[in-house]
C-alpha cells in the first residue's frame, strides 16, 4: 500500500494537533494524590508515627537512582507482623513508587531498592501491620543537579 505525499502531512499535522491540544498532566504529584494514596493504602485510618525507618542519603547527586531502604520494628510472628509497606515520592508526577509485601516467613521487615526523584522531596514509608495498625516515618531527600541544590 502506498501512501501519498497529502496522507503523510495529514498524518502529521494530526500527531501534531493531538500534542498541541492534549490536556496538560501536572508535572509533580498533588498533596492531595499523596494523601489519597496513603488513604486507600490504610482503608481510611490515620498512620502513628513510629516502628517504620527510612534510611536514605540526605543529599543525593543524581535523582535518577537514589538508594532507599525502609525498616519496620516487628517481631514477624503469626499474631504479630507487618503486611505491607507502601513508599511514595511526594514530589514525583505519580508519588507511588513501590509496595513491599512480607509474611512472617520474611523474618524481617525491611527493603531496599533504588529510586527515582524527579526534585527534592519527601520519601515517605507506610506499613501495615496484621492487627490493622498502620505507621509512617517520612524523609527529605536533596535532590542536586551538578551540584547545585534543586
Amino acid at each position: 500500500m502506498d501512501t501519498t505525499r497529502r496522507e503523510a502531512l495529514a498524518v502529521g499535522i494530526g500527531a501534531v494537533a493531538a500534542l498541541t491540544l492534549a490536556p496538560v498532566v501536572p508535572a509533580l504529584a498533588s498533596a492531595n494524590a499523596v494523601d489519597d494514596a496513603i488513604a486507600k493504602f490504610t482503608s481510611g485510618k490515620k498512620p502513628t508515627v513510629g516502628k517504620v525507618a527510612v534510611s536514605a542519603p540526605e543529599i543525593a547527586e543524581n535523582g535518577n537512582t537514589v538508594p532507599i531502604a525502609i525498616e519496620v520494628e516487628s517481631p514477624m510472628t503469626e499474631q504479630d507482623h507487618v503486611t505491607d509497606v507502601l513508599i511514595l515520592a511526594d514530589g514525583n508526577p505519580n508519588p507511588d513508587v513501590a509496595t513491599f509485601h512480607f509474611t512472617p516467613m520474611s523474618g524481617m521487615a525491611a527493603a531496599s531498592t533504588r529510586i527515582r526523584l524527579a526534585k527534592t522531596q519527601n520519601v515517605i514509608a507506610v506499613a501495615k501491620m496484621s492487627d490493622g495498625s498502620v505507621f509512617m516515618d517520612k524523609k527529605t531527600i536533596k535532590v542536586t543537579i551538578g551540584g547545585c541544590g534543586g
